[in-house]
């Protein structure tokens, strides 16, 4: 190689020797009798020394002539430093060079390759391959790289077999939008990128391998935000002969083990909690458990008191922020102008403080007596200093408002620490929800997902009753994971599929060849899927799955370095047979 050694490995005990280093110029320091600069590569930084009189004057001029991010190679000779730098593993020596030659010069950089740079997020993502040069971000591809690695050995160790499955694949019409792929050899047909490899690891069930595991690629064309990507990674795996119980030790050994390996964190056994109850309790099927504040319903205490928004309400429910009574008359503006942006959709917030003698100190006065506070501040099992936040309206919408005002309160009272870890799983969700829209179901996971074996007798009568045999698991608020137990029995399958609205010649032209592969001795069968990206972020301590990808997308899915996605030529449109329409390019962001 070019080099000995790298720029993060010199030490105190490698003073004497010649070494040779390669690596980028990260700054110059000239004070005229000595010149410094400070080389980096991906292992470290080492210091290098030119001094006037000692250093020969044409290497001293070559020396001063280079810029930022010039690559080069040195020889010299490590010394003991005289002023040590204890924030560096090679704070203790320098290089002495004796030879340096410049294998390729660079322009100035659009910003500062430092921890905490001047480059905004659009400029960054422009220059990409510049910004994987800053500490952090390579800190963040290193944890990736840890967190496969150990993934691997973990699943590797109970004897789990990486398989690859296609990515050209059929496109189906459940679930999220397909990318789909022109075909030049089939004109007028195409191919879908998999949203998730799901039949291929049934197909694999059914084949006898009965431990599969992928780390892969999958692809969803949806709208954008900080924990989405139209490009992701999952873990995902499939096994025989399993009961859910099976699949949950299993992959919570997975969790524990990379928290362990990864982190040095012991995360305690993981809480089973029903999706009825994480609905009524937190309003979502993701809660964040590393706080209480758990819903309390009202209605019983409420309604019939003369105050219209509560007696015309279905749902009265509220949380209790410990310690936030002394929030300004400013303060609950600004709760109350939240819940009541777009997105939220609460029509207003009702408040009640709990004062330090006990008595309580509410919004609604007017229409409730002392003794009826008195009775809020009991089913909230409030203390002096507490404060109550209602909300009321339709039940759906009232608990999902509530969720959100539940997870910025524990935003602001400092109760969402990021180096705090609340895993849980949630089960039991419903097999199928209904749309209103298109006045059928959908499956709530996906059509392959089995019911619970004891609510299979109501799927003639009562088909939103039944439960699935399904499983999340989320951690700090984030779903990080899920599967099910799926469904191995044609007639079960063509079952599910006529819920879902499929004709018999519908589901046999979308998934006929798994129904064929059924009649083949397909064995009882179960999986789960991780998102990579959103366990490595949550490793990391980011809200953003973004920071740990190399080449991530904008939030426009665009990929602003290559400029992508770009028209193609007609040439090649007309090879692959495609007609386009006049169609305005969207501005690019």
């Amino acid at each position: 190689m070019l080099r000995t050694h790298t720029c993060g490995e010199l030490r105190i005990d490698n003073v004497g020797e010649e070494v040779i280093l390669t690596g980028w110029v990260q700054r110059l320091r000239d004070k005229g009798g000595m010149l410094w600069i400070d080389l980096r590569d991906r292992y470290g930084i080492t210091q290098l020394s030119f001094e006037e009189g000692l250093t020969p004057e044409a290497l001293l001029n070559q020396a001063r002539e280079l810029g930022r991010e010039f690559v080069i190679r040195v020889v010299g000779k490590v010394i003991e430093r005289e002023s040590k730098n204890d924030k560096i593993p090679t704070g203790a020596i320098e290089l002495k060079v004796t030879k340096l030659e410049v294998l390729n010069a660079a322009k100035l950089p659009p910003f500062m390759i430092e921890d905490e740079t001047d480059g905004g997020d659009d400029l960054r993502m422009k220059y990409r391959y510049l910004d994987l040069r800053r500490n952090p971000v390579r800190r963040n591809l290193e944890l990736r790289h840890r967190v496969m690695r150990e993934t691997r050995n973990y699943l590797d160790g109970l004897y789990f077999i990486e398989v690859e499955t296609p990515v050209l694949i059929k496109s189906t019409p459940e679930g999220a939008r397909d990318f789909v792929v022109p075909s030049r050899m089939n004109p007028g047909e195409f191919y879908a990128l998999p949203q998730s490899p799901q039949t291929f690891k049934q197909l694999l069930m059914v084949s006898g391998f009965d431990k599969y595991y992928q780390i892969v690629k999958c692809f969803r064309d949806e709208d954008l935000r900080a924990d989405r990507q139209p490009e992701f990674t999952q873990i995902d795996c499939e096994l025989s002969f399993v009961t859910q119980e099976d699949i949950l030790n299993t992959f919570e050994g997975l969790i524990h083990h990379l928290f362990q390996k990864v982190k040095g964190v012991n995360l305690p056994k993981m809480p089973r909690m029903t999706y009825a109850d994480a609905m009524r309790l937190y309003g979502s099927d993701k809660p964040d458990t590393r706080f209480g504040m758990q819903f309390v319903e009202l209605n019983s205490l409420v309604k019939n008191k003369g105050f219209k928004v509560f007696d015309d309400a279905e749902l009265i429910v509220g949380i209790n922020a410990t310690g936030a009574a002394s929030y300004t008359r400013k303060q609950l503006d600004e709760l109350t102008d939240f819940v009541k942006r777009p997105q939220i959709g609460a029509t207003g917030l009702v408040y009640a403080r709990v004062n330090e003698d006990g008595s309580v100190k509410s919004s609604v006065d007017k229409f409730y007596a002392p003794e009826d506070l008195a009775e809020w501040a009991a089913a909230f099992n409030a203390k002096p200093g507490d404060l109550l936040l209602v909300l009321a309206g339709g039940k759906d919408k009232t608990r999902k408002a509530l969720n959100e005002l539940r997870l910025e309160m524990g935003t602001r009272l400092g109760l969402r620490d990021k180096d705090t870890f609340s895993a849980l799983w949630v089960v039991d969700f419903p097999l199928l929800e209904w749309d209103e829209e298109m006045g059928r179901f959908h499956a709530m996971h996906h059509p392959f997902t089995s019911p619970k074996p004891e609510d299979l007798e109501l799927i003639d009568d009562r088909p939103s009753d039944i439960r699935a045999n399904a499983y999340d698991m989320v951690i700090n608020g984030v779903e990080v994971g899920g599967g099910s137990i799926r469904i191995h029995d044609r007639r079960l399958q063509e079952q599910m599929f006529r819920l879902l609205g499929f004709s018999n010649d519908e589901a046999k032209a979308q998934f006929g060849f798994l129904m064929e592969a059924f009649e083949y001795g397909a064995p009882p069968h179960g999986g789960i899927a991780f998102g990579f990206d959103r366990l490595c972020s949550i490793f990391g301590g980011s809200d953003s799955i973004r920071d740990y990808i190399a080449f991530p997308k904008n939030n426009s899915g665009r990929d602003v370095m290559i400029d992508a996605p770009s028209p193609i030529s007609d040439a090649q449109l007309d090879e692959l047979h495609i007609k386009m329409r006049n169609i305005t390019a969207p501005e690019k962001k």
